[in-house]
């Protein structure tokens, strides 16, 4: 049993690696890290945290993170620099690039951590905003955006994220999700393993939908689908609602608009019809549909492995749909709308920051997601001369050289980038090349406040925390260095941008002497003014920091997320969802008839998340890598035998974009015909030596970034369904 050395204090703070916020309690001595452990009066999480939360004590305390700004030098080597002389060059040779070419010419890149960080994200898209960049990216478009825009198509909302009310519901229908492994993914549940539990225990069902046998489908009911068929496989199951009149039409027309659109739409594929895509037999369909559309209560949710195919935003849109026409949206057990206690978000669609094609991409004609453009072009965005193009870069906790399609194209234009700036704790693939490394802070060195995924709760539930550590060495929060780089280019930050409006406001308070401009002041007044805020005193029991610091631990609002909000959330005519918008319709007859096989490349590449990853960036932990931990491809016992490949050895993997050699796992966790490979390794040279000691391979070097093979309606990369073959690898 370990102690605590002496004069060691215990602070409450929470995770910020994943969307649980799993609470935690820091053992701080001497101002250093001791160690890290679940906080039991979490009222949330109640004990539990995941391995990656625990490890976090290794990232924080590691030798190999940056804590000095780093400047490149001609020979690729680094070295240390002051703040100031840092500062003042990049914000010099911004400004000459800013008047030469316009601020157009500015990008960003945001990478998963910053959604977990509210000032993170606030203040640099407030910068760009203010110098006008239009090249703004975001791991989004690798994981997230077509769920964005299929709720800005049925709900007018790119920020509404609807979830499954885990804790009443009789039937969760789970497609492209492992739970068990990403612990919820944009669904706040700490404790999901029990929610699922507790779904079959109460004589519920988990029906699991996946190509391979998921750490989570070997627990509850697998449904194994063929890899990209998803679209066909939700049409069919609305086809049989339809057809077998189960749809809640009374319900429905109460709440949306488009549904004999809808049932025309689906009408052209019945089970029999799909079958042979999806892998799945008509019985199997059938029965599923009758049997969510017959429950209690029900809901479809889906995350990466539902976002990521050819058809990722139609497959988000229908899972919705699915739950709604059954009479399941907005109701206790069925799909919760999203219901934030700090209203960012609320505030962002009244300004418009949460826009969908209100501007198209120069390279391929794209449109934006919620202002971003697709990662995938930044490489040609860089290359492409002509107005426009991206001259400068500032990547803020990211590596998109491993992250995006095509990785070896990003990393080749990166060194054309006549100012690259990037903010992390590492050197890693991506800012090797980087002019600057800025050190950022870890989640223990600053004080946060929960938003985005935050408002995806089945209880509904708020916490603040402090920093629990001063940050390490010369560390910064990235909206500090954002406001120095403003003031030396003498740009005022409130001036214009998506919350010019708001900060006027922030403005008036601070010329005042009544409020000091930070984020977390912007926070607090949008705490005191949301839905449970003291209004400024005239709310006697209202939330405000004051009230939330008293309570370290978290306050439980309420123990079920509202339901009957939906008129309130949604944001089109009449205040209803949208049952059949044209681009819907659109992409439901894109889709191709029969079975596509490439001879050339007759298997299907999927991904996978790995309870000890977490994307690229957890590598460099001892206590994650410790035992043999490596990358391994999961490939079919009969697969294996066809190309003469033994577990353990080595494999050469295909695709028309590349080729990779990987680890080999013989498995019939995935089905004849499909190969699976995590994501996030492939590291090669930085500063993080364990990573570089097990590199493993980048699986995105098989994926395409040219703008044609990206998915139609939100850019996303298509990381599943990628047809690929094997070669054996001569030992």
């Amino acid at each position: 049993m370990s102690t605590s050395p002496p004069g060691a204090e215990q602070r409450i703070t929470y995770c910020r690696i994943c969307e649980p916020m799993c609470g935690l309690i820091a053992t701080v001595a001497d101002g250093r890290l001791v160690s890290l452990r679940p906080d039991h009066d979490h009222p949330l999480s109640r004990g539990r945290a995941c391995p990656k939360g625990i490890a976090f004590t290794d990232v924080q305390n590691d030798p190999d993170r940056v804590l000095e700004p780093l400047r490149r030098r001609q020979d690729g080597t680094f070295e240390q620099v002051s703040w100031d002389e840092a500062l003042a060059d990049i914000a010099a040779r911004l400004s000459t690039i800013i008047t030469n070419h316009g601020g157009h010419s500015v990008g960003q890149y945001f990478g998963n951590p910053a959604a977990f960080g509210y000032a993170t994200s606030l203040w640099p898209g407030v910068f760009m905003a203010r110098i006008g960049s239009r090249h703004l990216y975001s791991a989004g478009s690798q994981d997230i955006n077509s769920r964005f825009v299929a709720s800005k198509l049925l709900y007018g909302a790119a920020s509404q994220l609807p979830f499954p009310d885990l804790p009443r519901t009789h039937f969760l229908f789970m497609l492209g999700a492992n739970p068990l492994v990403s612990h919820g993914s944009a669904l706040r549940a700490p404790r999901i393993k029990d929610d699922l539990a507790d779904i079959v225990r109460r004589g519920g069902r988990v029906v699991v939908v996946d190509p391979r046998r998921t750490e989570t489908a070997r627990q509850y009911e697998h449904v194994q689908v063929r890899p990209d068929s998803d679209a066909w496989l939700l049409l069919s199951m609305l086809q049989v609602v339809f057809a077998d009149g189960l749809e809640s039409r009374e319900v429905v027309e109460h709440q949306a608009v488009g549904l004999d659109g809808l049932a025309g739409l689906c009408a052209p594929f019945p089970p029999e019809q799909t079958a042979a895509r999806t892998g799945v037999p008509a019985e199997t369909v059938r029965a599923l549909a009758r049997d969510f559309a017959s429950a209690p209560s029900a809901s479809a949710y889906g995350r990466t492995g539902a976002c990521l195919g050819t058809h990722g935003t139609l497959v988000s849109f229908l899972l919705d749909a699915l739950t709604a026409v059954t009479g399941n949206l907005d109701r206790a057990g069925g799909t919760l709308m999203s219901h934030p206690v700090i209203p960012l978000e609320e505030l962002g669609e009244r300004l418009g920051s949460f826009s969908y094609d209100s501007m198209r991409s120069r390279i391929g004609n794209l449109p934006d997601v919620n202002g971003t453009f697709p990662a995938a072009l930044m490489a040609d965005e860089i290359t492409t001369p002509g107005p426009g193009q991206m001259r400068a870069l500032f990547v803020v906790a990211g590596n998109p050289v491993l992250s995006v399609p095509n990785s070896a194209a990003l990393e080749a234009a990166v060194g054309q980038l006549e100012l690259f700036v990037s903010f992390d704790l590492y050197v890693n693939e991506t800012n090797r090349l980087a002019h600057y490394i800025l050190p950022g802070t870890t989640m223990l060195e600053r004080d946060d406040l929960p938003i985005a995924f935050a408002a995806c709760s089945p209880t509904l539930f708020v916490q603040s925390t402090d920093a629990v550590l001063a940050p390490y060495g010369q560390a910064r929060p990235e909206w500090q260095v954002y406001a120095e780089l403003a003031r030396r280019m003498r740009l005022s930050l409130l001036a214009t941008g998506p919350l010019e409006r708001f900060n006027a406001v922030l403005a008036w308070l601070e010329r005042r002497g009544l409020l000091r401009m930070t984020p977390r002041a912007m926070m607090g007044v949008l705490l005191r003014l949301g839905p449970y805020g003291d209004r400024f005193g005239l709310r006697r029991r209202g939330l405000n920091l004051r009230t939330l610091a008293a309570h370290p631990h978290g306050i439980v609002l309420a123990d079920h997320a509202p339901t009957g909000v939906l008129a309130k959330v949604v944001r089109l005519p009449g205040s209803k969802v949208r049952l059949d918008p044209p681009q819907i319709a659109d992409e439901v007859r894109r889709l191709p008839a029969g079975v596509p096989v490439d001879p050339a490349f007759p298997l299907l590449l999927i991904g996978i998340r790995e309870m000890r990853s977490q994307n690229s960036w957890m590598h460099n932990s001892p206590t994650l890598m410790k035992g043999d931990r490596q990358q391994r491809a999961r490939i079919n016992p009969a697969d294996a035998a066809a190309a003469a490949i033994a577990d353990g050895g080595q494999v050469r993997i295909v695709s028309n974009q590349g080729a990779i050699v990987a680890t080999v796992l013989v498995t019939d966790e995935v089905p004849a015909g499909t190969v699976a490979v995590p994501q996030g390794w492939g590291h090669r040279g930085g500063g993080w030596q364990l990573a570089n000691e097990r590199p493993g391979a980048n699986v995105n070097e098989l994926t395409s970034n040219q703008p044609q093979d990206l998915e139609k309606l939100a850019g996303m990369a298509v990381l599943n369904g990628v047809p690929v073959r094997l070669e054996s690898v001569p030992s």
